[in-house]
């Protein structure tokens, strides 16, 4: 990987951790001894970067601050539109105007040399399978998960069975034509998914939850099989 490419990868990592970071976690993730990690911070920091570190706890970025536009080559492209063209298709009007306005911001900052790729993009999602509706509002679910936001819902089982439970929201998933979202179930006790067709009624609880080790993200994703971070 090239320093440039490294430099700007370590950045956007700080900005994803809500916790300092330690040196020897940046050096695992991009596979580099730690003195490399010590010159890379330094040269964020020499470039305006608001990078702060303390000895002992690690480094932390101020999240307001963010990247310059970064030029992509044809087959990024390629990779972005196809996301697009998936929100597009599988999500709500809501998420797919954001996903538009990505998309124009994109363009609106690749030089003139990359503008005609934008034409010529080969890769499209197309619904095989007729969408299964859903009452719940899909944008709202994922702002419930950003705050971390305990939700009450009303759902039917396959046997169409309804039951009342308080859940943890943690992710959405799709599996074409069905979006799941998991989360942990108060009422059992673990991790479930629950297809979004078949809640019934959502309403916010007033509580929400912290980011308990057992019960997040990244607890529900180990217990997948076969699942690499």
């Amino acid at each position: 990987m090239r320093r440039a490419d490294r430099l700007i990868k370590i950045t956007h990592f700080l900005r994803q951790r809500r916790l300092a970071v330690t040196a020897n976690q940046i050096a695992e993730a991009f596979d580099i001894c730690k003195r490399t990690v010590y010159r890379d911070i330094q040269c964020l920091m020499d470039t305006g970067a608001p990078i702060i570190g303390e000895a002992g706890v690690g480094y932390t970025i101020d999240k307001r601050y963010y990247l310059p536009p970064i030029t992509f080559d044809a087959d990024e492209l390629e990779a972005i539109g196809l996301g697009i063209s998936m929100v597009r298709q599988w999500t709500d009007d809501q998420f797919a105007d954001k996903a538009a306005s990505a998309f124009e911001k994109i363009q609106a900052v690749l030089p003139a040399s990359l503008q005609g790729e934008l034409e010529q993009i080969t890769t499209y999602a197309v619904p095989n399978l007729p969408k299964i509706p859903w009452n719940v509002s899909f944008s709202d679910l994922r702002e419930f998960i950003r705050n971390h936001q305990k939700i009450d819902v009303a759902y039917s089982d396959e046997n169409k069975k309804e039951t009342n439970r308080t859940l943890r929201p943690l992710a959405l998933l799709f599996f074409n034509p069905v979006w799941l979202l998991a989360a942990w179930c108060e009422k059992r006790r673990d991790f479930r998914n629950f297809r979004l067709d078949r809640i019934n009624n959502l309403s916010i609880n007033d509580e929400k939850f912290d980011d308990d080790p057992s019960k997040n993200l990244a607890a529900y994703l180990a217990t997948i099989d076969g699942y690499n971070k």
